[in-house]
């Protein structure tokens, strides 16, 4: 479930890229917080322990900002992360309150192994879900341990926790346990399917060296029934 963080913000006033950049180069986040019909409220976050908090809160991390001495519980909606350096960039949160119910994407952690010679394919990583702004579940267990090929897995099977409803079609696919195939049947299918649809696959290396000794060896044989007539 989610941890309420507190963090420290401050307001501020300037915005723009240049504003954005002199923000980080103090090793602070710009963020802004949407919600509840109010106008946008843009703070600064203090970088490390807010990447810390996210990082314990998860995808749906709620945070308690004190906002120059006014608490304000904001939940992220979107984080935006430097591609190179790994450091925050900017993130966007949604105000809330205690008691309120919020949609939420919730991640599906698949454990455990299935039977013997089954290949599990995981349809949807996450379900849309609606919860507790303070009780959101980090993720959903779901075990496949033991379960043969064929079966599939709904998200209306999903063991949701207390006080989470489930928003989406209940016949989604999220699990689905195949037999698995193997690397010659795979390839006999690729071919059937490439021959269906006129497509002439090009001999690699090894098949043409292959080919290549084969037609020696027919040679060679062919001379030697000429030599022994």
């Amino acid at each position: 479930m989610s941890d309420t963080e507190k963090i420290q913000a401050e307001s501020r006033t300037e915005f723009g890229k240049g504003a954005a950049r002199r923000i980080r180069r103090d090793n602070k986040v710009p963020a802004v917080i949407y919600g509840h019909g109010n106008e946008p409220i843009h703070v600064t976050l203090p970088g490390h322990s807010t990447m810390m908090a996210l990082k314990r809160g998860g995808a749906n991390a709620l945070l308690e900002l004190d906002i120059d001495g006014t608490s304000q519980l904001a939940l992220t909606k979107q984080i935006q992360v430097d591609p190179i350096r790994r450091t925050l960039e900017h993130i966007d949160f949604v105000a809330v309150r205690k008691g309120e119910r919020v949609t939420v994407d919730v991640l599906v952690h698949v454990v455990g192994e299935a039977g013997p010679d089954t290949l599990v394919v995981t349809e949807n990583n996450s379900v849309q879900v609606e919860a507790e702004a303070t009780n959101i579940p980090e993720s959903i267990e779901l075990s496949i341990e033991g379960l043969p090929a064929g079966t599939q897995i709904l998200a209306s099977e999903l063991d949701l926790p207390a006080g989470t409803t489930l928003l989406v079609d209940a016949d989604t696919l999220v699990v689905n346990i195949t037999e698995q195939i193997s690397a010659e049947a795979l390839e006999a299918e690729l071919e059937e399917a490439e021959a269906e649809a006129g497509i002439e696959r090009e001999e690699s290396d090894e098949e043409a060296a292959e080919s290549a000794e084969a037609e020696a060896a027919a040679e060679g044989d062919a001379e030697g029934a000429s030599d022994s007539e």
